[in-house]
């Protein structure tokens, strides 16, 4: 038999497969099932043989949104905004193709009610579970996507479930020594999302360092590690402008100096400026921020090693190493 290939420039589809194979498009699907479905031997051979010819070859995505398959691996976040989130999300979606799964991103915003959320809005079966939301626990995550592959990027963890944790302690602490250094004896904190355990521990390191070199934090203003809630925190510290503004995202820290920068202030020359994530597209001539930083490709390959053998994954989970980043604001 010889298969009748489909129009130059147009994909193979089950139709095509169906008509080279002289059955319906309903055994197609059958045969080239992942899980085993009633189709004859010889039947399943004739498929087989025209796909073959064809050159067709199954959407994953679509395979697994119509069986609910465990190709699918859900990356749940909050927002998709930051500028770290684009130098982190972009290569780790690439990363989870290169394995021949399809991530879907779920975006929860500012929804507490996470398990509502989900249940409105997907059901499906999924080979693991990224969680970066604030929002989200383990126990939940696991019953949701039912699911015990289930690895939490958020601080959120279990006993259950596998972890990986960006020690930012040590960067934060090699920061803060760098401004004592500088002669920074007094320092404003301008912070992001309360909802956060990865955002409280960050801040909980800058209290530590600080008091352990004798800076004295000023205040400490709430953001959401945005650009404008950075231009938001200016207008509380500009009254009384500390020596230095510690910041944990580069974004805000690019709010706080365009906002003191229409007021003439400047860093370095009136105040040091710090951000956070050190993220490759703040290191240009305009924000050319100090910041802490970690190897995201050591993040995404953390990510892979437990995507390939969930397993096989350390127990004790990984930890990620941060640096300080010395800039032209600090």
């Amino acid at each position: 038999m010889t298969a009748k290939p489909p129009r130059e420039g147009k994909r193979p589809t089950i139709a095509d497969v169906a008509r080279a194979a002289g059955v319906a498009p309903a055994i197609v699907s059958r045969a080239l099932s992942p899980s085993r479905r009633p189709v004859s031997l010889e039947k399943k051979e004739r498929v087989l043989k025209a796909a073959a010819e064809l050159g067709y070859h199954q959407n994953p995505l679509a395979r697994g949104l119509a069986t609910k398959s465990i190709d699918l691996v859900a990356v749940i976040i909050n927002y998709l905004s930051d500028l770290s989130d684009l130098d982190l999300f972009d290569p780790l979606l690439d990363a989870i193709q290169s394995l021949g799964k399809q991530a879907i991103l779920i975006r929860v915003g500012r929804t507490k009610r996470i398990d509502d959320f989900l249940r409105n809005s997907l059901s499906y079966h999924v080979h693991a579970a990224l969680v970066f939301s604030d929002f989200a626990d383990a126990g939940e995550v696991r019953a949701l996507f039912h699911s015990d592959n289930v690895l939490m990027l958020n601080g959120r963890s279990d006993a259950e479930s596998a972890r990986i944790r960006v020690d930012e302690e040590s960067g934060i602490g090699e920061l803060v020594r760098h401004a004592r250094g500088r002669g920074v004896g007094s320092a404003a904190l301008v912070t992001g999302r309360a909802s956060s355990l990865v955002e409280e521990a960050r801040i909980g390191a800058y209290r530590r360092a600080c008091a352990a070199v004798g800076i004295r934090l000023l205040s400490e203003t709430g953001g959401d590690y945005s650009y404008g809630s950075g231009i938001k925190a200016a207008a509380t510290i500009a009254a009384a402008l500390p020596d230095a503004v510690f910041c944990t995202s580069d974004s805000m820290a690019m709010g706080v100096m365009d906002a003191l920068g229409r007021e003439n202030r400047r860093p370095p020359a009136d105040y040091l400026l710090y951000g956070f994530d050190a993220v490759e597209k703040g290191n240009f001539a305009a924000y050319d921020i100090s910041s802490v930083g970690f190897d995201r490709s050591a993040l995404v390959a953390g990510i892979l090693a437990y995507l390939r053998a969930p397993e096989e994954f350390s127990a004790a989970g990984l930890d990620i190493p941060t640096r300080f980043i010395a800039r032209g604001t600090g």
